[in-house]
């Protein structure tokens, strides 16, 4: 149902011609609207006051009094922005202005009429009747142009609540979407929704019962509890949730309801990410794979976190893996007096530098950052950099890590994973470092693969330094005995979401591909953690360890790689292609 004519908006293009005109040719049609509603109301609270025309012709006694309405209120509308405000934004602020607008008019308009002649007699009442109907019709007016101007044509759905979900409207090919949380951000995202024109919200979803079976700007409230029928009734195809304060164990509640269903889910970034500036305002985000593991993150301590780093130097190795580079992400927060960005990579450096620079540069930081490039099977290079910079910590990052590649590649793997940490350990202690922490991996625990195995290497390497007071090093015959003087740390984690060599990303690329979607073997479980929960991780062991300790994060539940790959598929609105379902997308 429609208030205006389809067939001759689309002859006229009205709107389109109405936002082509230029800014003056606006204003001007504003104007005149303004007058016209000033008039009207005039003539109305005459009328319902005295309930005869006789007494208001316009060119009758009154007639002063016509003419005065729009030369008192037109001055004071103009005073309080009702012509800078674009129509299709129109919202609070204007609200209020139009209220004050109106309000002030007919003070004036009033004082007009008590100074003014008394022939005929204007009745009090009408005033109080004047402003009531000027805030009607000057607030209604501006509020069904920017329904009109943001949607096209004037539809009764946008004004009538939806009742009972039975409303379809048959013509309108937008996307049919539901909002997941009636709370501020549910709202924020209805209001930028109707600004544009891909989808119509069908219903809100929301946890309170308090608010099921109320409507909101004309949009149902619904009971999760009836996702299903929800769903299915509404004809929903995507599912947005906007609830950025749910905790991880209630997230994957609402997206283990959502999986059995045939819908798209988004989720709206918080507020802090769109302030921070990692999240645009327009950006609707894939669902947090993170959000999948139903763990909520452990926050750091404090006193731990800055330890080993507050007005120090320190040396990242591998500084521009995922690991590393989140590493000096956190580490940067922590005002080091140096950070020391070591890779191997030039454009991995190049880029971890530039963004970390940037960072210090625009908040201003009294920290220095060096890259520096180089290799950790380079004893000589690791030295001179740790003794040159008198490093206090360092967090040894550099390791290949990918299982199938160390497999297909067992030398490099050795000489990189096991050798590679001895030289940097061994260069730690001549340079008189205080704190090492090693990166490891839940892999080296019983490992089955080579670069477990590797890994597990490297954690006894630096447990045996740690119980030697003197250790003999490579070259002690040429430079001598050390004093022992490093305190080595190592942490183990699962795998890391997002990291390089990740199953997560490939599982995405791999649906965006169309499929099929590979996983090693139906019965692989993985304990998994987010990137900066490992870096954290990372920070605070230096900061625990006595020598020779192994650290590890309780990652909750392990999580079957092939239920998270069905997830993932189901939360991309595709289904899942097996014996079962033939007919499945992937």
């Amino acid at each position: 149902m429609t208030f205006v004519p389809k067939g001759l908006l689309s002859k006229l293009n009205l709107r389109d011609r109405l936002l082509g005109l230029n800014r003056t040719r606006k204003r001007l049609l504003q104007l005149a609207a303004d007058v016209a509603i000033i008039w009207l109301a005039l003539w109305l609270a005459f009328y319902l006051r005295l309930d005869h025309t006789a007494f208001i012709e316009p060119f009758s006694g009154h007639a002063w009094l016509f003419m005065m309405a729009p030369l008192v209120s037109l001055p004071v509308f103009i005073t309080k922005g009702f012509y800078r405000a674009v129509m299709r934004f129109v919202g609070y602020q204007a609200s209020v202005a139009i209220f004050e607008g109106v309000t002030i008019a007919t003070i004036m308009l009033g004082i007009v009429i008590y100074i003014g002649p008394n022939t005929p007699a204007v009745p009090r009442a009408v005033i109080f009747i004047y402003w009531l109907l000027m805030l009607v019709m000057m607030g209604g007016l501006r509020m069904l142009m920017r329904s009109y101007f943001n949607c096209g044509t004037l539809r009764l759905s946008q004004f009538i609540p939806f009742y009972n979900g039975h409303h379809v409207d048959k013509d309108d090919k937008r996307k049919k979407v539901l909002i997941y949380g009636a709370g501020h951000s549910g709202n924020q995202l209805l209001t930028a929704i109707r600004m544009g024109s891909e989808m119509r919200v069908v219903g809100f979803i929301d946890d309170n019962p308090d608010l099921v079976g109320r409507v909101i700007a004309g949009v149902p409230i619904f009971d999760p509890s009836n996702l299903g029928g929800v769903i299915i009734a509404t004809e929903a195809q995507k599912v947005l949730l906007a609830i950025p304060s749910a905790t991880r164990s209630r997230r994957l509640q609402i997206i283990n309801a959502l999986a059995p269903y045939k819908v798209l889910v988004r989720t709206v970034p918080g507020m802090m990410d769109l302030v921070s500036g990692k999240i645009k305002v327009q950006d609707l985000r894939e669902v947090d794979i993170a959000d999948l593991l139903g763990r909520d993150p452990v926050a750091p301590n404090m006193a731990l976190f800055e330890q080993c780093v507050k007005q120090q130097v320190v040396m990242v190795t591998g500084a521009g893996g995922s690991i590393g580079s989140e590493l000096c992400r956190q580490i940067v927060h922590l005002q080091p007096k140096v950070l020391i960005l070591f890779e191997h990579s030039e454009f991995a450096l190049y880029d971890i530098h530039r963004e970390i620079s940037l960072f210090v540069r625009n908040k201003q930081l009294d920290l220095q950052v060096v890259p520096i490039l180089g290799s950790i099977r380079n004893q000589s290079r690791l030295f001179d950099v740790m003794s040159g910079w008198k490093v206090d910590t360092v967090y040894h990052a550099a390791a290949y890590k990918h299982v199938p590649m160390v497999e297909h590649n067992i030398a490099e793997g050795v000489r990189n994973n096991i050798f590679g940490t001895l030289y940097t350990a061994q260069s730690a202690i001549r340079a008189h470092v205080k704190n090492f922490v090693l990166i490891s991996t839940d892999k080296a625990v019983r490992p089955t693969n080579i670069m477990g195995s590797t890994k597990r290497m490297a954690e006894l390497v630096l447990q045996a330094l740690a119980r030697e007071s003197t250790p003999v090093l490579f070259g002690a015959e040429e430079h001598g005995r050390f004093s022992n003087q490093t305190r080595f740390t190592m942490v183990r984690f699962g795998n890391v979401l997002g990291s390089s060599g990740s199953v997560i990303p490939l599982f995405r690329k791999q649906i965006n591909a169309g499929g099929p979607l590979t996983v090693t073997h139906p019965d692989i479980t993985r304990y998994f953690m987010t990137i900066p929960e490992a870096a954290q991780l990372v920070i605070q062991a230096g900061s625990m360890g006595k020598g020779g300790d192994v650290f590890v994060l309780d990652m909750g539940e392990p999580v079957k790689i092939i239920d998270l790959a069905k997830k993932m598929i189901q939360l991309s609105g595709l289904t899942v292609k097996s014996k079962e379902n033939p007919a499945g997308d992937i």
